[in-house]
């Protein structure tokens, strides 16, 4: 359950202004059993990765308990936000996020520190929000706008195109969102040179999500590197949900230079508390160490189950350039 702090600002100095503040602490446990696969490699061959797979590496499976895992449905997190209302219609806030593995209590910083999953301020109002540092890329929410497994761990999409090519978040990230315009909205992001290895970032996107009908662009580049992008849609009719999209990436969220093109397809029939998803993707293009035109088809099957309105059980299977691996799991949102 969420627990909130709710307080009254005192007057300010100049006895004319009280704000309102809140504060809210928030979370997620997952746990599972899983089955993953991977390549193996010796010294330089990228063990565990496509390169390891271009020099012919052999495979290998693991068996066990799985937190914070490809085959998870998601990490578990701790994090807490809070807001203040500024008066005149404007606010200000912040998140920090951390996220944990619940095998050993180890911390899972997502690629940055301990608050590796979002430690941000930010400030809005009628004109939009502009935010400051380490959260989610614009083009990861592009990507979520039509993602049928809500952006799952094992999301065939996010694993095959890295999630629009740089992976889901940034640190220092200045960015500013616009108010919605009848389903319309767009967010830009800007990391500077000087804080991301002399070579400055940005991330953009276009949202359009009104009624049964959702649909983005998401587009990055850093400097001196290919441009990323990644357009698709999704219609709701009720019980069943479709969606598609396709991908161009040119560099991956490790750094790695290789162009990777391909679409996806996918739907999802609900029936009551359960659902089951199928979404796979195709490669039109895939450059790998070594090996240059190998196209990959990824599959994804997901069922799910709620048993409350913050909890669900999930089995998945997951396909992944040659490699198969299954999963089924517990997940509690708090």
């Amino acid at each position: 359950m969420k627990k909130s702090l709710i307080a009254l600002a005192v007057l300010g100095a100049s006895g004319f202004a009280m704000a309102q503040s809140s504060v809210t602490l928030y979370g997620v446990a997952d746990a599972g059993l899983a089955r993953a696969q991977t390549y193996v490699g010796g010294p330089g061959t990228g063990a565990g990765t496509l390169a390891a797979w271009a020099l012919g590496a052999d495979k290998t499976s693991r068996t066990g308990m799985s937190s914070a895992d490809t085959m998870n449905n998601g990490n578990s997190r701790l994090g807490v936000r809070g807001v203040e209302d500024l008066g005149g219609g404007l606010k200000a806030g912040f998140n920090f996020e951390s996220g944990l593995s619940l095998k050993d209590g180890e911390a899972k910083g997502s690629g940055g520190g301990f608050w590796g999953r979002a430690a941000n301020m930010y400030v809005g109002g009628g004109w939009g929000t502009f935010l400051m540092g380490r959260t989610l890329n614009p083009s990861f929410f592009a990507l979520a706008t039509y993602e049928l497994t809500g952006t799952a761990n094992y999301s065939v999409i996010g694993n095959t195109y890295s999630f629009t090519g740089i992976g889901p978040r940034s640190s220092s990230l200045f960015q500013y969102k616009t108010p919605n315009f009848g389903g319309f909205s767009g967010t830009l992001g800007y990391v500077f040179k000087d804080d991301n290895s002399g070579n400055a970032k940005w991330d953009a996107n276009l949202i359009y999500a009104n009624g049964p009908i959702a649909a983005s662009l998401g587009v990055n580049k850093t400097k001196d590197q290919p441009t990323n992008f990644a357009l698709g849609g999704k219609y709701n009719f009720g019980q069943f949900v479709v969606a598609a999209s396709y991908h161009n990436i040119g560099v991956n969220a490790a750094g790695t230079e290789y162009r990777r093109r391909g679409f996806a397809i996918g739907g999802t029939a609900n029936f009551g508390p359960a659902s089951v998803t199928l979404d796979l993707t195709r490669d039109t293009k895939n450059e790998v160490t070594g090996v240059y035109g190998h196209k990959f088809t990824n599959v994804l099957l997901e069922g799910k189950y709620s048993l409350s309105k913050r909890t669900f059980a999930y089995a998945a299977y997951l396909k992944l350039d040659g490699t198969n691996n299954y999963g089924v799991g517990l997940r509690h949102n708090f």
